[in-house]
């Protein structure tokens, strides 16, 4: 029995780490959405590069120039059609979202390493609950992000009323989507051996008081 908890603890405690890991990649990269323009270059000869690729915070060139994200319509909120409040209320959605799944870990990481220590069933458990928390939050993050880029595409091409530019243009997710993903499937199984390991403590703490 020991043993099996030793090795459910040292298999949360790696996916934990993981999961950490692959949510601050995500969040600090800047390969969120990615608008590749490398054909329209081509086309009219342009001397500087249009593609680009957007993150959290900021969007970058392909020629490593970055702005920081700002608010297109600060200066005219009375104005803000219905469309527009609902993509700068989904952008601060997700922006709070997959910060906290971040604080969360961490709080789960202090828990679980005082419940391991311990064996107690009750802090195991709760653990284990953190750490699917803090996946909804990252799976919800990630959702809105989803639809608020479905949302401005929309947005963008009935601003731009050239759909033309479709044939040149190439807009996809980029990779720092995947590694929030990949945030999420290991936040739901860190949540899962935690409650593996309030199972079998569980089972050994009522072997004990039958004894």
């Amino acid at each position: 029995m020991k043993v099996t908890l030793h090795i459910v603890s040292l298999l949360a405690a790696l996916l934990g780490i993981l999961s950490f890991t692959f949510l601050v990649v995500a969040i600090g990269t800047d390969f969120w959405y990615v608008i590749d323009a490398s054909k329209l270059e081509r086309s009219e000869n342009h001397t500087e590069r249009l593609s680009s690729h957007t993150g959290l915070w900021r969007t970058c060139g392909f020629n490593n120039t970055c702005f920081p994200l700002v608010n297109p319509f600060r200066h005219k909120r009375a104005n803000l059609t219905s469309s527009h409040r609902q993509l700068l209320n989904m952008h601060g959605a997700f922006v709070i979202l997959l910060p906290l799944s971040l604080i969360l870990m961490v709080f789960g990481a202090m828990t679980g390493f005082v419940s391991f220590l311990a064996q107690v069933h009750f802090f195991l458990l709760v653990t284990g609950l953190v750490f699917l928390s803090g996946a909804l939050f990252t799976l919800a993050g990630v959702s809105v992000y989803i639809a608020y880029s479905r949302a401005a595409y929309r947005e963008f091409l009935f601003l731009l009323g050239r759909r033309r530019l479709l044939d040149v243009l190439s807009i996809r997710f980029g990779w720092s989507v995947a590694f929030a993903w990949l945030s999420f499937a290991t936040e739901v199984l860190t949540g899962l051996a935690f409650l593996l390991a309030a199972r079998i403590v569980g089972l050994q703490q009522r072997r004990d008081r039958s004894i």
